[in-house]
């Protein structure tokens, strides 16, 4: 099972990709770098490394516009998803542009069998372990029908990333069936009649984090919203601790004491350890990561890549979806 890296994406391209591949290479990932073959070169002899390499003499770069990949089919993204197509690799994982990963995705590979519109799956912790909630900002502007869609594949999503008999919930403002705007009234009932025992009925945006059902559902522009508000929430926060810890000499004492258990729950919310963000609903597996990726966060974007085609999410996405249609 080969992964094709993007090796030219990434505001830290190439040497946060290829030393993140050689990381994951370490722990058993066969990975394939895609890029430019003398700099990708030049970086592996640098970190005294050797992986398997597939010239792409251009690249996208992330001020650049994402239709460009039509126009480009040399590029190291484009690359890498004509490699997923022919079957060479198991799956392609980027750290580049998004709207490009996203478009050479629909381009080269199409969408899956009763998908309408793929969707962006991005991880929250949780009280409970781990929320899935997508769209995470593919689709900004959705029919009620989409959301059943993306229902279908988190659900899917949840079992393959081991999650016993997942629930999935409508993003709303009140729990009541009720509430909501247009999308979500119209939504319910799809969802309700398509997951009769899976649909948990409306959450709210607290109910991310206490882990109230495993699967969320929202679209794009709502999804990509809460992601960043999360992100940007825990960043002024962990900075707010940092500047208390700092005040005093008594309170630097407790942060030598505590600096253990703060350390395990930064690590918890630190989005380098999710890796990459699947993008559901192409025929192929593909992943995408933060532009501002390090190494590990490739790393483990690598390693979260095999991890879910070896348990068959592809095939487990397209029971799914096939089952709406039942």
């Amino acid at each position: 099972m080969r992964i094709a890296l993007d090796a030219m994406g990434g505001d830290r391209a190439p040497q946060a990709t290829v030393r993140g591949a050689l990381l994951a290479a370490r722990e058993g990932v066969e990975v394939v770098l895609v890029g430019e073959a003398a700099t990708l070169k030049a970086e592996l002899s640098q970190n005294g490394g050797d992986l398997p390499m597939v010239h792409a003499p251009d690249q996208i770069r992330m001020e650049e516009h994402a239709t460009e990949v039509r126009r480009r089919p040399q590029s190291s993204i484009a690359v890498a998803m004509d490699l997923l197509k022919r079957k060479e690799v198991a799956a392609v994982v980027s750290m580049g542009h998004t709207g490009a990963t996203m478009a050479a995705a629909l381009f080269t590979l199409g969408r899956a069998r009763g998908v309408e519109r793929p969707a962006l799956l991005v991880e929250f912790p949780s009280q409970k372990g781990r929320t899935f909630l997508l769209d995470g900002g593919a689709n900004a502007d959705c029919r009620p029908g989409f959301l059943v869609q993306f229902a279908a594949m988190g659900l899917a999503y949840a079992e393959a990333s081991g999650v016993l008999a997942p629930k999935v919930g409508l993003l709303s403002i009140g729990e009541e069936e009720g509430k909501g705007n247009a999308l979500v009234l119209e939504a319910y009932p799809l969802l309700k009649k398509a997951f009769p025992q899976r649909f948990w009925g409306n959450v709210e945006g607290r109910d991310i984090f206490l882990g109230t059902t495993e699967v969320v559902v929202t679209d794009g522009f709502t999804g990509n919203v809460a992601l960043k508000l999360a992100e940007g929430e825990a960043k002024a926060l962990f900075s707010w601790i940092k500047e208390a810890l700092t005040s005093s000499p008594l309170a630097r004492l407790g942060a030598l004491l505590a600096g253990g258990a703060l350390r395990r729950v930064k690590d918890r919310v630190d989005p380098a350890r999710y890796g990459a963000m699947p993008l559901l609903g192409v025929e192929g597996a593909v992943f995408i990561g933060h532009g501002s990726a390090d190494e590990v966060a490739v790393k483990h974007a690598l390693l979260r890549a095999k991890a879910l085609v070896e348990a068959g999410l592809m095939e487990r996405v397209r029971r799914s979806l096939a089952s709406l249609h039942v």
